[in-house]
């Protein structure tokens, strides 16, 4: 399982009833360094194969994006995705969340596991840099290796979106 943010003691809790390895990497603190890009001989995929640090053989049966996406530009997303494409197989599922309307403000939250059927949602510290949301359309459009299956209109124009691996292009 791959879980993008803070490894919130309730989201290790809920994981720690199943037989999985977590990996937890926190890039939010790290997105103004990985967007600047100041060093032109490294590539995104190579930043982002730098930050994940993903064990050869690993593969993620469950990768939650949260918000992150919102926070990401198609180019960033993308090399992203070739990154962890051989990280992926055909049932690997993902969650992440869009927003209806491209106006909707930054959420400000951070997002674990409390139970099969609930999200834990507690205050960010401090709003992020780089905001730019996606709808969406435009985010089946940037997510190649993944396909959407089911989205969930939420409060204050947020969208959750349900994710299947759709790795046969």
């Amino acid at each position: 399982m791959l879980h993008i943010g803070s490894a919130l003691p309730e989201t290790v809790e809920f994981f720690s009833r199943y037989r999985c390895k977590l990996h937890f990497i926190d890039l939010f603190g790290d997105l103004p360094d990985l967007l600047a890009g100041d060093d032109a001989t490294i590539s995104l995929q190579q930043r982002w194969g730098d930050l994940l640090h993903i064990p050869a053989g690993t593969r993620f049966d469950l990768c939650l994006f949260w918000d992150l996406f919102n926070f990401l530009g198609r180019e960033a997303i993308a090399a992203l995705l070739q990154v962890l494409r051989p990280h992926l197989h055909n049932d690997s599922l993902g969650h992440c969340f869009a927003v209806h309307n491209l106006k909707t403000p930054q959420s400000g939250k951070l997002y674990g596991i409390k139970e099969l059927d609930q999200i834990s949602v507690r205050p960010r510290p401090a709003s992020l840099p780089g905001y730019s949301p996606y709808n969406q359309g435009q985010l089946e459009k940037v997510l190649d290796c993944f396909r959407v299956t089911r989205s969930v209109l939420l409060a204050e124009s947020r969208l959750e979106l349900l994710l299947n691996a759709n790795l046969r292009h």
